[in-house]
């Protein structure tokens, strides 16, 4: 099918017929001048800080475009660490002795995470990969152990990744065709929660606390559904956040901690999604 038939009919020429016919125009300095670009084909032109509105729109567009096209309904979010190595894998971005040993020791979320994606995945199989797809950042670490599981058992899964100063690609096994990039923080992080279903946190640094608080807020605030947030590594969590003294504070409300739940494998973790959802074993 192309393009005029998926849109439908219509007497007039189609923005993809010419963008084809205005590369076959004759060479002149006046074919040549910036101006006389498409505006949409205009990359110098698509950058101006006057137009940041619609590449806003363009990022929040394409991706839901695609996915409701795939027939994604729901996913499951696992963030999480990129530093985390697999285990037995190096730890790369150790700056010490000390950052070595832990993080070597908590290579183990790696293989959590691996194993809690492949759960999600047999069961996104049962809606022939409609609902529960796995979504992670894309990148390293925890994100990888994700797509990864997804990948072991033959499921397709979405990768968000973003652009950063540092040269960076999609870890391998991100579904190609599901792999987006983004420029804009906030859009893609409306992606990660525009379908969730669960949430699952591995520990992690401040990205990881940006998403996983970001979440929380919106629940706390009733501006999202109540849906499973899940914290692997209880004894990791409880020494990074402190949700009970901020409830003795005053500056939530009590009971607010109970929007999380702690696990420390895999099992635990879909078994939660599996009640609250009321699947079958």
């Amino acid at each position: 099918m192309t393009p005029m038939e998926k849109a439908g009919w219509t007497p007039l020429p189609h923005s993809d017929e010419d963008l084809e016919r205005s590369k076959s125009v004759p060479d002149t300095p006046q074919t040549r001048a910036e101006t006389y670009r498409l505006a949409w084909n205009d990359p110098d032109f698509m950058t101006r800080r006057e137009l940041r509105a619609v590449r806003l729109q363009l990022e929040l567009l394409k991706p839901e475009m695609i996915l409701a096209e795939r027939g994604i309904r729901s996913t499951v979010i696992l963030f999480g660490g990129a530093r985390l190595p697999e285990p037995g894998g190096e730890a790369w971005a150790a700056k010490n002795e000390t950052q070595k040993k832990n993080l070597e020791a908590n290579s183990k979320y790696y293989e959590e995470a691996r194993k809690f994606a492949r759960l999600c995945s047999r069961q996104s199989a049962t809606s022939y990969y409609r609902e529960y797809v796995v979504v992670t950042g894309g990148g390293p670490g925890v994100m990888e152990a994700g797509n990864r599981g997804a990948d072991d058992v033959g499921a397709p899964s979405i990768g968000l990744n973003i652009v950063l100063p540092h040269e960076q690609a999609p870890n391998a096994y991100v579904t190609p065709e599901l792999c987006f990039n983004f420029h804009y923080f906030a859009i893609r992080k409306m992606h990660f929660v525009m379908r969730a279903k669960a949430v699952a946190v591995f520990p992690g640094g401040f990205g990881t606390m940006d998403e996983f608080f970001e979440t929380l807020t919106l629940i706390q605030t009733g501006r999202m559904e109540r849906v499973p947030v899940i914290l692997f590594g209880k004894a990791f969590w409880q020494r990074a956040i402190d949700l009970d003294f901020l409830a003795e504070q005053g500056t939530i409300s009590p009971g607010d901690q109970d929007i999380i739940d702690f696990v420390d494998t895999a099992d635990e973790a879909w078994d939660i999604i599996r009640r609250f959802y009321k699947l079958g074993e």
